[in-house]
């Protein structure tokens, strides 16, 4: 739980946790959320050979990220990654809200956008080794499983943004008054 109510920057917790998962947290001061998130990432990472693979990935090498990288947990990073940013984003507008006295029906921000970062990144590291990509050399970087997830995750997320805007923010509003 919280210590005491002061400002805290939504945006700084969200780049802390896209540093690593649960340093948004600690910035929050959800201290056992944080470390919770800090314990289950570096068992995630370290058992999907995560850092391995983004090794390879950088140096240019196709086969290393390939047979590093342990699918069965590589899969569980995106939740995990997106949630932890996600919540603290949210805890952090939450927090500065109930300080100013806004308790506005306890909306939360951003949630098409980190579904589809989720979903998006799931689905690139499953699919990242399609022939598809294989026949164009200007997308060779996709045939890396981390940069396909993170790529496919960011236009999917983006995608959520815009139909949680369009639609659901829409629907909300008009059936709300």
């Amino acid at each position: 739980m919280r210590q005491s109510q002061q400002y805290k920057s939504p945006y700084a917790a969200l780049f802390w946790s896209c540093v690593l998962p649960g340093f948004g947290q600690i910035y929050n001061k959800d201290y056992i959320v944080g470390a919770v998130l800090i314990v289950l990432e570096f068992l995630i990472n370290l058992n999907s050979n995560l850092n391995i693979s983004l090794i390879g990935s950088f140096k240019g090498d196709i086969q290393l990220p390939h047979q590093a990288i342990d699918f069965r947990w590589a899969l569980f990073y995106p939740s995990l990654y997106g949630y932890g940013i996600w919540q603290a984003f949210n805890a952090a507008k939450a927090n500065n809200d109930k300080m100013l006295g806004n308790d506005a029906g306890q909306r939360t921000y951003l949630s098409g956008f980190f579904l589809g970062l989720v979903l998006g990144m799931d689905f690139g590291l499953f699919w990242h080794d399609s022939s598809f990509i294989t026949h164009f050399s200007f997308i060779r970087l996709l045939d890396f499983p981390v940069f396909n997830g993170l790529t496919l995750g960011l236009m999917v997320g983006i995608l959520g943004h815009i139909m949680e805007n369009l639609f659901y923010r829409k629907y909300k509003a008009a059936h709300s008054n």
